[in-house]
């Protein structure tokens, strides 16, 4: 039996043949979203955050989504764009729009293009106004699309700074996004009040700044006398974006281990790795007395410290070698791996898939009893 085995990704996207994920930055108010065609497998990432590159990369490996690119509706100003990072994990091409001109672009985007994840896509529309390099992209049955800082829900990205202008933006959003469908679903770049989703025909209807009745000359004179103060990360965010988010210097840090994140943000590593260093590890057991002591055995050289123990008794774990820690499943060993880490442990990561994963992949176990 293999470990992992691959999801069946049409249940992973609620028996739809496309899959879809809307992820969120707390700290920047930003949504990335994350699109994949169910039978090849091919996906698409829109807007990116540079912080949150270790989540979305476990989410896309853990669904087993090969990506064909990530994409940004422009460069963004109020927070760094993880392209480049995805792009040295996945191979993944980077686009964003050719009127950025932004450094590391493979996949230099102009109004109509489309691009391809697999038998589906999504077309290019260039959406002016809040940047000059702004683009929206459409689901290729116009049933949803991603509207970036050009229409926001109940709202729209302002026009102050990086060639924005307010006439552009009512033109982009009146003749690019509100032209869709009624019922197309629109998903934002940012929200700071809790709002994930609206649609054309909502924005037609209760937009304050361009819906109901309002005029070109109403939305620029809302948009022209807002005064709002710059973003406060612009000075960090807009240079990185202009290098599609790769660092000035970057070094690739030896970890002392190829420690892998799961979606859920926990350090994980395989087997395979903790096999030929058993020397060199501390390998923390933590399910019961009787577990290890009974017909699953346990590893060699294991120190045993039940779960319910662990807190009371950390200061007492070795500090000359760093801990992996394992339980049955690696569900127990996971809350413990949590633990550890916030008692300022740095060198733990938990056994994924347990000895259960280990005795599947042919390792050996000590003290292995049959049961009678």
């Amino acid at each position: 039996m293999a470990f992992p085995l691959a999801i069946p990704l049409a249940a992973a996207a609620g028996g739809a043949s496309l899959l879809f994920r809307q992820l969120f930055d707390a700290d920047t108010g930003t949504f990335s979203y994350l699109l994949a065609d169910v039978p090849s497998r091919n996906g698409l990432l829109i807007d990116s955050v540079f912080e949150q590159h270790a989540r979305d990369l476990s989410l896309i490996r853990e669904l087993g989504i090969q990506l064909v690119a990530t994409i940004d509706t422009h460069a963004h100003a109020d927070h760094v764009t993880g392209s480049w990072l995805m792009h040295e994990a996945t191979g993944c091409g980077i686009g964003l729009a050719a009127a950025a001109n932004a450094e590391n672009v493979s996949i230099p985007l102009h109004h109509g293009d489309q691009i391809f994840f697999g038998a589906r896509f999504v077309e290019v529309r260039s959406t002016p106004g809040h940047t000059n390099g702004c683009i929206s992209f459409v689901l290729d049955d116009k049933s949803i699309a991603f509207t970036g800082d050009a229409l926001l829900v109940r709202g729209c990205g302002r026009c102050d700074f990086q060639e924005g202008n307010a006439h552009a933006l009512w033109n982009s959003i009146k003749g690019q996004i509100l032209s869709l469908p009624d019922a197309c679903l629109l998903y934002p770049g940012h929200d700071y009040n809790g709002r994930a989703v609206t649609s054309v025909v909502e924005e037609k209807l209760f937009n304050p700044r361009l819906g109901g009745k309002a005029t070109e000359r109403d939305f620029a004179g809302y948009m022209e006398n807002m005064k709002l103060p710059h973003p406060h990360r612009i000075a960090a965010a807009l240079p990185g974006n202009m290098r599609s988010g790769m660092p000035r210097e970057f070094a690739s840090t030896a970890n002392w281990a190829p420690i892998s994140f799961s979606y859920a943000g926990l350090p994980e590593l395989v087997p395979a790795w903790v096999a030929l260093h058993l020397d060199e590890l501390t390998i923390l057991d933590v399910r019961s007395r009787e577990e290890a002591s009974g017909c699953d055995g346990c590893i060699q050289g294991s120190l045993l410290i039940p779960l319910p123990e662990l807190e009371a008794r950390i200061n007492n774990l070795p500090k000359d070698k760093s801990i992996v820690v394992v339980c049955h499943s690696g569900s127990r060993s996971a809350l413990a791996t949590q633990k550890l880490l916030e008692a300022g442990c740095t060198q733990v990561a938990n056994l994924h898939g347990g000895i259960n994963r280990w005795q599947a992949e042919g390792y050996p176990l000590e003290g292995v009893t049959t049961p009678a």
